[in-house]
């Protein structure tokens, strides 16, 4: 039944998830995968093919949902930010599943094509938007992508030591420190 077998491959997909988000690749099991989507390993390489797919298709969906969820609006970068922001706020796995990507496939010669198609199209939309003078051209499109996008997911980077100087700060105020972060780079 196609129904079923599209069932089982999002019970696979939220399994994996987890498992990437809290061991990595490496450290990731296919047996606890399938045993978390009331599943078998022979499902996870029937629909997948290996690990490593399965975590390319993991990031894929990641960065789909993203993408759908939370689009570029290169007229209002310091909101794009703060929903970006928000995104991470409410599902955390997405910033340990990308520090993973960057800790262990840092040198891969087979980038995510999603995340390739994403970055280009809002590359585009800001590129755009300087030449019609709607964004500053103070920096490359790349630049300015690179620095919304670090900005955004500035929280989820710090060391448990540096977010401590910021324990007390709520949602709210750390949200106003990236959108004004943002509307500060492109003022300046």
């Amino acid at each position: 039944m196609p129904g079923d077998a599209e069932a089982t491959r999002k019970r696979l997909l939220e399994a994996a998830s987890e498992e990437f988000a809290a061991y990595g690749i490496a450290g990731a099991r296919v047996d606890r995968i399938a045993a978390r989507a009331a599943s078998n390993k022979a499902q996870i390489y029937h629909y997948f093919g290996s690990k490593d797919a399965l975590f390319d298709a993991v990031f894929d969906a990641m960065v789909e949902y993203t993408v759908r969820d939370v689009p570029i609006d290169p007229d209002d970068l310091p909101g794009y930010a703060g929903r970006l922001f928000d995104r991470h706020e409410e599902h955390p796995r997405i910033a340990r599943i990308a520090t993973w990507y960057r800790l262990e496939r840092a040198d891969s010669q087979s980038p995510i094509r999603a995340a390739v198609a994403s970055n280009e199209h809002k590359v585009a939309a800001i590129a755009e938007a300087q030449r019609s003078g709607r964004l500053p051209g103070r920096w490359t499109p790349e630049d300015l992508l690179a620095l919304v996008l670090s900005i955004s997911g500035m929280w989820t980077a710090l060391t448990p030591e540096a977010a401590m100087l910021y324990e007390g700060r709520s949602r709210e105020q750390r949200r106003a420190v990236v959108t004004g972060a943002v509307a500060a780079l492109l003022a300046g």
